[in-house]
């Protein structure tokens, strides 16, 4: 893989699919619909995924795509493919609260080695770079001229005193009960991927999933920790969570910065 090539193609087709996601936002009104599986979609997810399936497709023609918004992609076997969530946070954007993204990322012998996270509707943008360095991008994010580009980092923890962030959307008991067996100094709630990002720029140290996510839902998000010095692994045993599994479905997991001391559920 052209990693150069990779990072410079991810980060467009995000900053594009963000414009076109935005200007359904920003419309008066939009049609949402539920999928098979009663989720909600919406004409900004489609739209979205068509301009990025076109995009990795016509740049990386012999890299498997899996994509959520084609159920077709869903049967695809491969180790090493690109993935894609056009639209993560769906609800957020229904309810105009802001806390959705862009994801795309590369998954290399089951493991998410590049991504892209894009929050349009607050204007941030994290990635791995060519050399696999996670940076948030500041600045205009010209779609074509990469502006300043500052590497982050996870946080130092203080196992007592954590900063935990969790899912405004699926927070539930089972979450909290787990939560509660840290020492919280403080809580976050965030919707999207955008829970990997706060632990990769250090803004917390803890996002506990108990809850069903797809693969598309936590590669990007995954890459971008992974690049800033953070860890993925299961919820049941603390191994690493792994990509590529049967119809792309991922077991609780717990995303943190080294030095916590993990509790078993």
């Amino acid at each position: 893989m052209d990693f150069d090539k990779l990072s410079e193609v991810m980060r467009e087709l995000s900053l594009e699919a963000g414009d076109i996601i935005m200007n359904i936002y920003n419309s008066d009104d939009f049609d949402v619909r539920s999928k098979s599986d009663d989720s909600p979609v919406t004409a900004a997810d489609e739209a979205a995924d068509v301009h990025i399936s076109a995009g990795l497709r016509a740049a990386f023609p012999d890299v498997a795509l899996v994509t959520e918004e084609q159920a077709e992609s869903h049967s695809v076997t491969a180790n090493t493919f690109m993935i894609v969530d056009p639209l993560d946070g769906t609800k957020e954007f229904i309810h105009r609260r802001g806390d959705f993204t862009v994801n795309i990322a590369y998954v290399e012998d089951g493991a998410p080695r590049r991504g892209v996270v894009y929050a349009p509707a607050k204007g941030r943008l994290f990635y791995t770079n060519a050399i696999g360095v996670s940076v948030e991008e500041v600045g205009d994010l010209d779609k074509h001229t990469v502006g300043t580009t500052i590497p982050i980092s996870v946080s130092t923890p203080d196992n007592t005193g954590l900063m935990v962030v969790a899912s405004k959307s699926h927070r539930d008991q089972a979450t909290d009960d787990y939560i509660n067996k840290y020492t919280v100094n403080d809580m976050k709630s965030a919707g999207s991927s955008l829970k990997f990002c706060l632990i990769a720029t250090g803004e917390a140290d803890l996002y506990p999933r108990v809850g069903r996510t797809m693969e598309w839902d936590t590669a990007a998000g995954h890459a971008v920790l992974s690049g800033a010095g953070g860890h993925v692994v299961r919820f049941d045993d603390h191994m690493p969570l792994t990509y590529g599994k049967e119809d792309f479905a991922n077991p609780f997991f717990i995303a943190y910065a080294p030095g916590i001391d993990l509790k078993l559920p």
